[in-house]
């Protein structure tokens, strides 16, 4: 039970991405929630077949670490250069909240979603790179304007979401070319 109530801490670690309509800022739950929806509705869009259950599990926990370790914006590359340790203490934390198996499967888990050579992970991995794309596109580009990122940025950071889904990857790529034509991205 302390591991679930640890949980609703999800609803309060604000992400840098506006919701679709642009009314208040993305929160981590909510972010993991749409992911999981679109793993449902976008499955067979991955490049292999995948456990739709596993990716599903990925994630929905990927982002749990954040209790601790805080979001860290995609176009940080500051923060990225010790997000990867800052994320597996807070993993330790909190997967350790759990009975020992379970802590151990969740840990797992989440180390196969970060080094995202698996199958489920690349593909999980590919939503997760989509999601904020979709909301950019459809806010009218409010974050990559707030934080002046370019659609070299853009395309250089997403470029990845190919090894999940060639299709998606396909798709985000006519979704910059669209932001820039309509000014929500400059070049």
């Amino acid at each position: 039970m302390h591991f679930l109530i640890e949980m609703d801490k999800l609803k309060s670690i604000e992400r840098r991405t506006k919701l679709i309509h642009g009314s208040r800022l993305e929160n981590d739950a909510e972010h993991s929630w749409h992911l999981a929806m679109m793993a449902i509705i976008l499955q067979e869009h991955s490049n292999q077949k995948v456990d739709l259950f596993k990716v599903i599990k990925m994630l929905l926990i990927h982002d749990i670490v954040e209790i601790d370790a805080g979001d860290t914006f995609a176009y940080d590359t500051v923060g990225h250069h010790d997000k990867f340790d800052r994320e597996q203490r807070a993993a330790t934390r909190i997967f350790g909240l759990l009975p020992e198996e379970q802590g151990k499967e969740l840990m797992d888990l989440w180390l196969e979603y970060e080094r995202k050579e698996t199958n489920e992970a690349k593909f999980a991995a590919s939503l997760d790179s989509l999601q904020p794309l979709i909301h950019n596109y459809l806010n009218h580009g409010e974050t990559w304007k707030k934080y002046g990122i370019t659609s070299d940025k853009v395309l250089d950071r997403n470029r990845k979401m190919a090894k999940g889904s060639e299709r998606l990857w396909e798709y985000a790529q006519e979704m910059i070319e669209k932001s820039v034509v309509q000014g929500y991205l400059s070049k």
